[in-house]
């Protein structure tokens, strides 16, 4: 993996995930040749995530009519390592890797059942206002939900 600029040490990196959410991948996501389509990821990071916000008691707050904030995707990579085929069973697990003022880096490791990593991805995701499009800065109680550490910027 040494390509993968975001993942220092695998085994290190590999650990630190505790949430996952399972994915049955389904015939109309796969290509002409029966593998997983290179878009298709995007949409599990996606499904994850969610997940992962509501599991950390966060996505109410940003789904509720009365929230000024909301949170958009500033960028988004996947890097594939081995094909997927219809009908495998996967785990997408995610982290909050790093937290910023406004942003949190969003880290992803899609796994096969027999713990075989296919793809890794990674993103930054940004709380904004709904009224201004600027960054709303995390509250001391969301860092704490996203368990981080905050980056230190220079």
């Amino acid at each position: 993996m040494n390509r993968i600029n975001y993942i220092e040490d695998l085994s290190t990196w590999q650990k630190e995930f505790e949430f996952y959410y399972p994915i049955k991948v389904r015939f109309s996501e796969t290509d002409l040749f029966g593998h997983l389509n290179n878009t298709v990821p995007f949409t599990y990071f996606e499904e994850a995530r969610i997940e992962f916000f509501k599991s950390k008691g966060l996505m109410a707050d940003w789904l509720s009519e009365s929230s000024e904030s909301i949170i958009v995707v500033a960028d988004l990579q996947c890097d594939f390592l081995k094909q997927v085929f219809f009908d495998e069973q996967l785990k997408i697990f995610v982290k909050a890797n790093s937290v910023g003022n406004s942003s949190v880096d969003v880290h992803y490791m899609a796994v096969r059942g027999d713990d075989d990593i296919c793809f890794v991805g990674r993103g930054t995701i940004v709380q904004i206002s709904k009224t201004t499009g600027r960054g709303v800065p995390w509250t001391p109680e969301m860092k704490r939900a996203l368990g981080v550490k905050e980056k230190i910027l220079v």
